[in-house]
Order: C-alpha cells, then structure tokens, then sequence
C-alpha cells in the first residue's frame, strides 16, 4: 500500500483508545492470541513462561490455554488455567472458539485422543468436561503445510476453515488459505484466498472472519506498514474466496513498529481485542479498542436457547443445522451443549430454517425471518424434539421402537403388531427415487412375508439423512416409500394392505453428524400395523 493510501486509511480510521484488560488478566508474563466468544463474555488466550504451565519445567518458554470470563458488571475474572484434555503439549493454543461455545479448535492433530503431530483438533464440551481432540481431516494438509508455524480460524457457520502456512519447507513466510466441510464431514484441499490478500515474499497469518462470514482480519509484513507484522482489514466479495477489497491497515495505536497480530471481534463487531507490547506489564498484554464504523463487520442477529426434551423437559445434546430459505442451502452447523444450550450468529438479509435432529426423535424446523436488516440483536428461542411416537411402534425397555432385520424373521412368523422391521439394501441412485434391482431381492422376502401372513397390513416408510433440505428429503422420502410401495403391488400385493409414508430426516436412528450414522438413516423400513 503507497503512503498515500496509508494516510487515507489513518484518516478514515478514527482511532480511539487502547484499553488494557487491566492487571487482573494481564501478569508478569505474556498474555497473547486472544480469542473471544461470540458473545463477548469469555476470552481464551495463551500465556507464556507461567511457572503453572504445564509443561513448563521441561520448557520455561511453554505456552497454556488459560480464560477469563466477564461478571455482570462489565469486568474480566481471574484467569483460569484450562484443564484436561487441552494443554498436554509444550505449545498449546486455542485458534476458535464457536459462537454458543460448545466446540473449540485447538493447535495439534490428536487421532483417539492422543498427540499426532502438527495440525488442527477440535475439542467439544460433554458434561465430564471437554470430549478428546479429534484431528480435522483436511485433504492434502500434511504434504502442504511443511512450514515452521502455522494456525487457524473457523468461519462461525462451522463450514469455511481458514488456514495459514507456507508450502515452502521450514519457511517463516506464510499465506491464508481456506478449506471447506463436506457432506462427508472432512475438509477440501485448502485453497489460496489469492494475491489480494496473500503476497509473494511477505508473511500473512492470524486471520479472523467475523461473524458477517465477509469481514477478514488478518496479519502482515507487508509494504505500507508501521514496521513488524501489522493487522490488516479487507471484505469478501463473493462466494469464490478469492476476491477480496484491497487491505487496509488498521492504523495507529492498534498497529505499531512492533509485532502486532491475533486480532479478534465478537458477534457485536464493537470492540477488537488483541496483544499489544504499548505499556504492558508483562512481555505483551491482552488490549482491546473500541471500532469505528468503518472498521466493524457487518451486523449480524444472535440466536440462542435451549434443545429441550418436549416430554421431559430435560435438555438434549443435538446437532442444528441451518438452511437460507428459500432454497433451502445449508450455510452453517452448531451443536448444543450438555446443557442443552446453542448459540449462533446469523447475517442479517435472509430467512433461515433451522432443523434440530436426535436420534429417536422427531427433528424439529423452525424458521427466523432476518430478511429485513436491523441493528444487532439476540434473538431467544428454544427448540422441543419429540421422543418417537409410541402409538405405532412398539418399545423396549429404553423407550426406543423394538427393530428386526428382515433376515431374522422366521419363514411364516407371526409378527406382532407394533414390531419395526429393517430392509437392507433398498438402495436409490443420489437424490432420486427409483429402485435399483439390487433391492428386489429384499423387497421379495418382504412378499414374500405378507404372501404367508394374509391378515397382516403395514406402514412402509423411507427415510433420509439430514444432508439437503427438509422439504426436499420429506418429498424425496415420500417418493421412495410410494415406488417400494409400486413393487409390491407389482408382486400382487392388495393395496389395502399398505400404507406408504416418507418421513425424511424427521426420525433418525443414528447421529447425523458422521457418514456411518447418516447411511443407518437412509433407510427402508415398515412397522407391523394388524397381525
């Protein structure tokens, strides 16, 4: 950036005061690489060289997660070290922490818990505390990132990774690159945000997408600077991640002739945090500046509440998807915690639905209108899931339908009514709902059946996982169990004898959030209603 450039950026960034979080948090030692929960209430960072780090007597230079929480008059608690799972290598660091707070992406890959090497974990909240890391699985990462240092930051929706790392080996000169969620729960091969924003011999890193999923902050040695590393600014322009508005330098006092980085915002884009070396007790301090409009990142709405048992009344742990209606395109993912809490930021100008699932229970879609833009606000809303209905399916002792596998009913067995019986391998081309003969075989055992026990009549169901919208898995479903419903009349089956329902996503069997649960749900099945 030319000095002229620099000057109107100085000009158009009405600086206000850094405030320093005070000598609570802040110690005789480093505090830095702040990260802040969305709502603005928790802040995790690292201190280094503190006696009670871990690993501090094998390294007097370790690196912990510590936290501070805000109290309801506004000021910052004690740090508190962060326990067990986390802090079990000599460097540690939380790169992300999700808006309802339940997730955290750490630094290190952890296969079954255990430390792997260089990479990227995440770590969810369970009610013993925080589950094992488990490693993000990003396509082509290990053979990619071979530089001395590198991190991450995940977009608040769940489904954009930004990465940092040099495909140099051993190099200190870094580029941002960005990943993105499949169905499949990994992650596309990273890819470079480009020349606007990365360069070819200066370092890019510590990048921070704020809560509109546009703003990006971000770290560099850069031309036009104030000497090190400065934090820079600059939007998306749209959905390729390569476009980006020309940089701007967030300007004095945030940047200095020192090394300035790990800046951070919460939903409300208010106030940044960062660590600064400008009058700190320690080696650098925790800081934060209040923003001026031209720095902030779009508005966005919180929504929060609870996932709640609708006849319990006891909080569930689920997985919340959310679609732009209309349409119906998944733009992010959340997770309650064992509390039942969840948490999310959502960009103003568009209509969501959002779908809660569990399984053995009824997914639950709600809708939030935010097409009309508005000023920031929290939005409480909480979501009641179903257990399934025991009027037709008969259940055992733990509440949940009684299932058979076609294969182990016996030749002629009477079957009571109420019994839930699977057929495997009734199986659909993607998105379509013509059978494949490789399900006649299975369906002709099902005639077979019906053949021997004349008095019988059933209700034959399909259903989906949750990738897709709900309308369209609810259509799609209905249209598979009609066509399996086609065959046996086909076979000379009377149709009175069958009642065909699509029930889409709406009652899982398995978790949705891995492949092997998601194929258990996409299913053929039929409940036995008159024996």
């Amino acid at each position: 950036m030319n000095a002229f450039l620099l000057a109107t950026a100085s000009v158009a960034f009405a600086q206000k005061e850094v405030e320093n979080l005070g000598n609570i948090v802040n110690t005789a030692y480093s505090e830095a690489r702040p990260t802040i929960s969305a709502d603005g209430k928790k802040l995790y960072f690292i201190v280094e060289s503190n006696p009670k780090n871990t690993m501090s007597k094998k390294d007097k230079y370790a690196q912990d997660i510590w936290y501070s929480e805000l109290d309801n008059s506004g000021k910052w608690g004690a740090p508190v070290q962060a326990q067990a799972p986390l802090n079990d290598q000599k460097d540690n660091a939380v790169f992300w922490v999700s808006p309802d707070g339940n997730r955290l992406l750490i630094r290190g890959a952890y296969q079954n818990g255990k430390y792997a090497g260089r990479g990227i974990s995440m770590v969810q909240k369970t009610a013993g505390g925080w589950s094992a890391p488990e490693k993000l699985n990003i396509r082509e990462y290990e053979v990619m990132a071979i530089d001395r240092y590198a991190g991450a930051f995940l977009s608040n929706d769940g489904k954009h990774l930004l990465l940092y790392f040099s495909e140099e080996k051993n190099s200190y000169v870094n580029d941002i690159y960005v990943s993105h969620l499949t169905e499949n729960n990994d992650w596309t091969k990273p890819q470079s945000l480009g020349t606007t924003i990365n360069t070819y011999e200066h370092d890019e890193i510590s990048p921070c997408l704020a809560a509109d999923g546009k703003t990006l902050y971000f770290s560099s040695d850069r031309p036009g600077g104030f000497g090190d590393h400065d934090i820079w600014m600059s939007r998306r322009l749209d959905d390729s991640w390569t476009k980006w508005s020309e940089p701007v330098n967030m300007g004095n006092p945030i940047n200095s002739s020192k090394f300035d980085a790990y800046f951070a915002v919460d939903a409300t884009g208010d106030y940044g945090y960062f660590a600064s070396t400008q009058n700190a007790v320690g080696g650098t301090d925790l800081v934060r500046i209040k923003l001026d409009e031209s720095q902030k990142p779009k508005t966005v709405a919180m929504m929060y509440g609870k996932v709640i048992n609708a006849l319990t009344k006891e909080p569930m742990d689920v997985q919340i998807l959310f679609d732009e209606l209309p349409g119906e395109v998944n733009v992010g993912n959340s997770v309650s915690g064992p509390e039942g809490s969840y948490k999310m930021t959502l960009p103003y100008g568009k209509k969501y639905a959002l779908r809660a699932a569990k399984e053995n229970f009824y997914s639950v879609v709600d809708t939030i209108d935010l097409a009309d833009v508005d000023e920031y606000k929290e939005i409480y809303r909480d979501l009641y899931l179903t257990p399934v209905d025991s009027n037709l399916a008969k259940l055992g002792p733990d509440g949940k339908p009684i299932r058979r596998d076609i294969d182990d009913v016996g030749d002629g067995e009477d079957l009571e009514a109420g019994t839930t019986v699977d057929l495997k391998n009734i199986n659909f081309d993607f998105a379509k709902s013509m059978l494949r003969a490789d399900a006649f075989p299975e369906l002709n055992k099902l005639v077979s059946l019906m053949k021997k026990n004349e008095g019988m009549t059933i209700e034959l169901s399909a259903h989906t996982d949750n990738i897709g919208g709900y309308s369209q898995n609810m259509a799609l479903s209905k249209d598979r169990a009609n066509a399996a419903k086609q065959y046996l009349l086909s076979k000379g089956i009377d149709e009175s004898r069958i009642v065909s329902k699509g029930y889409g996503e709406v009652k899982p069997v398995a978790s949705n959030r891995n492949a092997a649960g998601r194929q258990q749900n996409r299913r053929v099945e039929f409940v036995v209603l008159k024996k």
